[in-house]
């Protein structure tokens, strides 16, 4: 039937639009398209709902979180090398030099290649038990009369004994440049040496094949031979950081008393190793150019210590008195300082004897050294190896008594 239409005044005659045919199939997907379509819609509109109820601290939660942790490690980290008064540690001490290359024999400090000092660390003996009252307690009464043990004086520096076939063990090996240590009876000015620690490790049979003979192939002369290092003296050590009146006045001392030899031979005298002696301990910012008097010493730029930024800022103060590499030298605040390969040493004489270690020391620290050493003197010197888990024969020790060989 034709369907009338009204244009303002005029009426017009028109067929009626016919619908149009949608099949099943695409009538289905449409209406799925209209859903997700809808769905989406939804999910966004709920994150946009989320975010606009989250707070602007909470979004800064993360910044601040990070912010506060650096705060904790810069503090931590502040403390950690900060200077250490007192003893920061105490262990053995021993004494090695290794021969020329292709020299069998040593007859004077002349056919000396290296002279090394090797530290072990150690706990101290009061926090070690053992059975009966121990050299570090002495037994008093309190006001009450009651029997109680307290520290006595020097303690802090008699080192725990030391294991016996225990190659898992920290060492540190130091290379004195000399080839002997400074002597505080030398006149001035001729007992400062340069050192460098050439070897951190947990493991004493890597030292054992450090410190052993080897062979090498050269070019121009073929196979040349190095014979093993020599042990020319065993003790105990301490180190110990004094507080003066200004820090730059603060200053590190490493004092040691021999046990083996119990008296200095010609070895050890040449070698500069006394019965009982000190010296000032300073270290250098790898970062400072190693100058003295015009000339470059010290070891490369790349071989030097490697030190993470912590100690870089804490301990030498990058970044202030007016140098871009902070302090030049500095004593060693915290014992962190020594375990890097690489690590420069300064060593400046102090004192000798036992009552110059205890000046130097303080505290009657000396005396304590004096004790332990006397004592341990009494233990074979197979008991040496077998602190450093070495064979006795891989190692010659006939230098201990004094002899050079």
């Amino acid at each position: 039937m034709p369907v009338q239409t009204r244009s303002k005044d005029r009426r017009s005659t028109s067929a009626p639009h016919k619908k149009a045919q949608v099949s099943p199939r695409r009538a289905k997907k449409k209406r799925a398209a209209t859903v997700e379509s809808k769905e989406h819609n939804e999910e966004q509109q709920q994150v946009s709902d989320k975010r606009e109820v989250v707070p602007k601290h909470e979004k800064e939660t993360g910044a601040g979180d990070d912010q506060a942790k650096k705060a904790r490690t810069d503090e931590d980290e502040a403390k950690r090398y900060s200077f250490q008064e007192g003893t920061i540690e105490r262990g053995h001490i021993y004494f090695f030099y290794r021969p020329k290359v292709q020299r069998e024999e040593v007859k004077d400090i002349d056919d000396v290649k290296n002279f090394h000092m090797l530290l072990i660390p150690l706990p101290p003996e009061f926090s070690v038990h053992t059975e009966g009252q121990q050299p570090s307690e002495v037994k008093t009464d309190d006001q009450d009369g009651n029997e109680m043990a307290v520290m006595a004086e020097g303690a802090d520096v008699i080192p725990a004994p030391s294991p016996k076939d225990q190659p898992r063990t920290h060492f540190r090996l130091i290379t004195i440049g000399k080839k002997r240590l400074p002597d505080p009876d030398a006149p001035s000015g001729k007992g400062v040496f340069w050192a460098s620690v050439t070897a951190v490790g947990d493991d004493l049979h890597s030292l054992e094949r450090g410190l052993g003979e080897r062979s090498y192939e050269t070019k121009t002369r073929g196979e040349r031979h190095e014979g093993p290092a020599r042990l020319a003296g065993r003790g105990v050590y301490a180190i110990v950081n004094t507080r003066g009146k200004t820090p730059s006045k603060n200053a590190t001392h490493l004092g040691y008393h021999l046990s083996h030899p119990s008296e200095a031979g010609e070895v050890q005298l040449e070698l500069g190793i006394h019965t009982a002696s000190s010296f000032v301990l300073q270290v250098k910012n790898p970062e400072a150019e190693p100058t003295s008097f015009g000339q470059r010493v010290g070891l490369s730029a790349g071989r030097r210590a490697n030190y993470p930024e912590g100690i870089s800022k804490y301990v030498f103060e990058k970044g202030t008195r007016g140098r871009s590499y902070g302090l030049r030298f500095v004593p060693c605040k915290c014992i962190d300082l020594l375990d890097y390969e690489g690590a420069e040493l300064l060593l400046i004489a102090a004192r000798s004897g036992t009552e110059g270690t205890d000046q130097s020391l303080g505290e009657s620290r000396g005396e304590a050294l004096k004790t332990v050493g006397e004592r341990e003197s009494q233990e074979p010197p197979e008991d040496i190896f077998r602190e450093l888990a070495i064979e006795k024969d891989r190692i010659p020790a006939e230098p201990i008594e004094g002899k050079w060989i």
